[in-house]
């Protein structure tokens, strides 16, 4: 009797051992459903780069010529869900009989070349690896494939091809937010580059993150801390931020909040007039020229229809605005 008890002891603590475990897993899990995770682990800080100031001053030097040489390059072909990137629920796209599919899209970036800043790029297209060897591209297995990157993505002009042509050094990154299909290329950009983006986009936390932050953690490796360009809310102009980046009023950073807390749009005065780089605050043609924002992707509804409200308003007044949306022109 005496050593059946024994026995029975370290099987009870074992027992209440593996209960407590159990426990344990389950708030953690739950904790992840409630609050999700940030976007990414890697560090950030206050962006030293530029200043915040009115943006109603930027109006003043849209039609002086620009310094900044502008090149868009669509890096891949894609096709993801109509939902995501229109609001098929809107009057206008009922009415149009707009419904879910594959909608064709492109992933870009844009390179900016300042006579005396050098060369930086807004957004970062795809990465090498995910042409040559997509095993080893930070976006791969099953994320990948939930994404249909194989299935539907063909690569155009990856970000490392495109740099190896270039003869001067990278001098930085603007990200309009820190989607993966804005960060894919990322893998491809030299080892501490600076990188700068909206306020909370690296903390952001919601239940996706949970699947995607590894990913983001992989292409944002090696790289400076994310800095966040330190807006001033602006109650009276077009935006509800504006960030001289330069000191020149050359290219501007307008935050456009909504699609993600951060999210950025860039207004550059090029040598061929004014660009607006809308980022996803509209992804799609169509949505932008019929006033129909962005749908299911958006993580803020509200406040992205309001940023979308502002950027058109803001392209309706200034014509001479070229406009160019996150992922079709």
């Amino acid at each position: 009797m005496h050593q059946r008890i024994a026995t029975l002891a370290p099987m009870k603590n074992a027992k209440r051992l593996l209960l407590a475990a159990v426990a344990v897993l389950v708030v953690a899990a739950t904790t992840l459903v409630l609050v999700g995770a940030a976007t990414t682990s890697h560090p950030h800080q206050r962006s030293t780069l530029g200043v915040a100031r009115p943006s109603t001053e930027l109006l003043a030097l849209l039609n002086e010529p620009g310094p900044v040489e502008l090149e868009s390059i669509a890096s891949a072909d894609w096709a993801v869900d109509r939902g995501g990137l229109v609001n098929l629920g809107h009057p206008t796209a009922k009415s149009a009989g707009l419904v879910d599919g594959d909608e064709p899209i492109q992933v870009f970036f844009h390179a900016l070349r300042h006579p005396t800043k050098g060369l930086y790029i807004v957004d970062t297209g795809v990465e090498d690896a995910l042409r040559d060897a997509p095993e080893q591209a930070a976006l791969s297995g099953l994320l990948a494939d939930a994404m249909k990157v194989k299935e539907k993505m063909q690569v155009k002009e990856p970000l490392g091809a495109w740099l190896a042509k270039e003869s001067g050094p990278l001098a930085g990154v603007f990200l309009t937010h820190l989607h993966l299909d804005h960060l894919t290329g990322m893998a491809d950009v030299p080892a501490g580059t600076p990188v700068y983006s909206g306020p909370g986009e690296t903390t952001t936390r919601a239940f996706l993150n949970v699947l995607t932050r590894s990913v983001a953690d992989r292409a944002l490796s090696g790289k400076a801390a994310v800095s966040e360009w330190t807006y001033t809310p602006d109650t009276d102009g077009p935006f509800e931020g504006a960030v001289d980046i330069f000191g020149d009023g050359s290219v501007w950073a307008l935050w456009v909040p909504g699609h993600t807390p951060g999210s950025t749009a860039y207004l550059v005065r090029s040598t061929k007039g004014p660009v607006l780089l809308v980022g996803d605050a509209s992804h799609t043609r169509w949505g932008w020229e019929h006033d129909v924002e962005p749908g299911t992707f958006t993580a803020d509804a509200a406040r992205g229809r309001q940023s979308f409200e502002k950027l058109r308003a803001f392209a309706q007044a200034h014509p001479e605005v070229a406009v160019r949306l996150g992922h079709q022109h």
